[in-house]
């Protein structure tokens, strides 16, 4: 199998976040991505992937890959994108993360966490505080990602709010990421400079997207063969002609109206 060429939007939410916008539906996420020329999107909600399926499931017929995860908030309060070929395996860290995950969703403080079908029907309101932090550490919401055989990625880490650097200062010389997500709010170069202590790890953009029109705003080309997480995994790694390349980001006006949570 010859290497080819994927767009990728590897952060993505649905309506089930609390600070996504209700219209962030499967179909509709689906029918965006197309749109936008993405070839493979990851679905990352706060804490849960119990909408991961009915993406996947919107995506049936569509030349596009939906890789299955979710934004896990550490004891840290550091995210971290968790990203998975099945959604099987998306669904065994999220249950790992709701036995650590303590308190209760207010709609009125942090918004709907609505559970829905394939075709945007509601299947019923998320009632934990998805908004939260899980009891869990940095280092084992990593080993626990890469157990079940998922990418482990710190999410939005140059931002102050949730990212890694912005929480600890630092990232761990031996925590086994696999990549950091730039924010829309600086490049590779930039971050470089501020943290040069992080020059020898992959990069790569996604959109943190809350609302249609952020989805695939960010996104990162992948040389590979294909579109799987050991794939991604190879071109984080550079192995085998295996690469990536970071699109130029942008951010819509209501994207920045949408970034309680993160």
């Amino acid at each position: 199998m010859r290497l080819g060429q994927f767009k990728a939007d590897l952060h993505v939410h649905t309506c089930l976040s609390p600070c996504a916008d209700l219209s962030m539906g499967p179909r509709a996420i689906v029918a965006k991505a197309v749109q936008r020329g993405l070839d493979v999107i990851g679905v990352a909600d706060h804490n849960s992937a119990e909408n991961a399926l009915a993406v996947v499931n919107a995506a049936a017929r569509r030349n596009l890959t939906v890789l299955a995860g979710l934004e896990v908030t550490t004891q840290e309060e550091v995210h971290v994108l968790a990203l998975f070929d099945r959604v099987e395996e998306a669904q065994q860290l999220q249950e790992l993360v709701y036995q650590h995950l303590p308190g209760e969703n207010d709609p009125e403080a942090f918004g709907l966490q609505v559970v829905v079908s394939a075709d945007h029907d509601v299947v019923g309101f998320n009632t934990r505080l998805l908004a939260g932090a899980a009891e869990l550490s940095l280092e084992r919401v990593v080993e626990s990602i890469h157990a079940l055989g998922g990418l482990a990625i710190a999410a939005h880490a140059d931002r102050p709010a949730f990212g890694i650097l912005g929480q600890l200062g630092f990232i761990p010389e031996q925590l086994p990421l696999d990549a950091v997500e730039l924010s829309a709010n600086t490049t590779p170069e930039e971050f470089r400079r501020r943290f040069p202590e992080c020059a020898g790890r992959a990069f790569l953009r996604g959109s943190d997207a809350h609302t249609l029109e952020d989805v695939g705003t960010a996104s990162t080309f992948f040389r590979l063969r294909e579109p799987t997480t050991a794939e991604i995994k190879k071109a984080f790694r550079g192995e085998g002609g295996r690469q990536l390349s970071l699109a130029a980001a942008e951010r819509s006006d209501a994207g920045r109206r949408k970034r309680a949570i993160g």
